[in-house]
């Protein structure tokens, strides 16, 4: 690939579905791909984030895609796909069927370093090059920032710490004590994967986990985890998590667990020490590793050099747009982030960027 400098109108970060769905409506609006507009992908294949997945994830009411803008122009659907596969294959190979469709050209692996402000042009800088720009939409995720909170003794600790992006399979812990951390659907997930597995398993959760009944996310559990990421978006404040907002589906796998006493959560441990975990009650739990489905952070790193940061903690975003410099556009954060409002954020935020064009 070459490294010289290039010049386009739009410069896309990030090929998962926020990115996607704004390249799709990009082309749409008559912009050619490759020529207007390109899409920098990091990862080796396609997918997004997907392609680095567990291998027993699988496709469910609790991990949920929704499907692309136009793919049923392919006959694809994640509603009709094979969930005895792993997620990330399935999404993997959809989306790759998806780009040479509608012919996105995504350049990959392509990492962004550092975006810059130069005046009439935004300069990104990236693994290849750099390349000049009017616009920029940033589609990074958050899977390149883990977020592991603090707790006394971490460094103490003589087993593993294993984040969710380090997960892979239930047999690297077998014969092993377990503390799973977290009160999501990943959390939730590995335990059910661990049982069985694992010599023993314990869940710690930072509150109780909001199971709610029914088998899968509803309109009203997806509209109130919209509103409390768009308030905090308009406000540049730090996002909540999804979950907070959506609570956990009660699906038939999840209450077995429950039932058998699997999916049983305590309150946080105190602090960690070298072969486990003590509770503020003083007892101790032995562990051999512990699993910190804590979620993560918005990727936002390498567009530090343009100080959009707000003393608030987060960005100051509202209908996909910075607030801070109208050049710049985030694609799934926010109240877009996960598959709830990713595919609407493509088509407004490509809306905007031909207002400007």
């Amino acid at each position: 690939m070459s490294t010289t400098r290039t010049e386009t109108q739009v410069v896309v970060i990030g090929a998962g579905q926020a990115g996607l769905a704004v390249a799709y409506y990009l082309r749409r609006f008559q912009l050619t791909p490759g020529v207007d507009f390109v899409v920098y992908d990091r990862g080796p294949r396609t997918g997004g984030a997907w392609q680095h997945r567990w291998d027993a994830l699988k496709l469910g009411s609790a991990h949920h895609v929704n499907d692309l803008p136009g793919m049923g122009e392919l006959g694809l659907s994640f509603e009709t796909a094979d969930r005895s596969l792993p997620a990330r294959d399935i999404v993997a190979g959809y989306y790759r069927r998806y780009e040479e469709h509608f012919g996105l050209e995504v350049q990959r692996p392509v990492a962004v370093r550092s975006v810059y402000d130069r005046g009439a042009d935004l300069i990104v800088e990236h693994s290849a090059g750099e390349t000049a720009t009017r616009l920029v939409v940033n589609a990074s995720g958050t899977w390149g920032a883990p977020f592991i909170p603090y707790y006394p003794g971490m460094n103490d600790f003589a087993g593993r710490h294993v984040h969710t992006s380090g997960y892979v399979a239930a047999q690297d812990f077998a014969g092993q004590s377990v503390v799973v951390v977290g009160g999501g659907t990943s959390a939730i997930g590995f335990l059910l994967e661990l049982e069985g597995v694992a010599e023993s398993l314990t869940w710690a959760t930072r509150r109780p986990v909001d199971f709610r009944d029914e088998s899968e996310l509803t309109i009203e559990g997806g509209v109130a985890a919209v509103t409390m990421q768009d308030a905090a978006a308009r406000a540049g404040e730090a996002l909540p998590s999804i979950v907070s907002g959506t609570g956990v589906p009660r699906t038939r796998r999840i209450a077995a667990g429950i039932e058998r006493g699997v999916l049983t959560e305590r309150p946080m441990f105190a602090q960690i020490e070298e072969h486990g975990v003590r509770w503020p009650d003083g007892s101790f739990s032995r562990a051999d590793a512990i699993v910190w489905a804590t979620g993560f952070r918005p990727e936002l790193r390498h567009l530090s050099p343009l100080r959009l940061r707000e003393k608030t903690g987060g960005l100051t975003v509202a209908s996909g747009a910075s607030w801070q410099d109208s050049r710049i556009f985030l694609a799934g954060y926010g109240p877009q982030a996960s598959t709830i409002g990713a595919n609407r954020a493509g088509r407004i935020i490509a809306r905007q960027i031909m207002a400007q064009l």
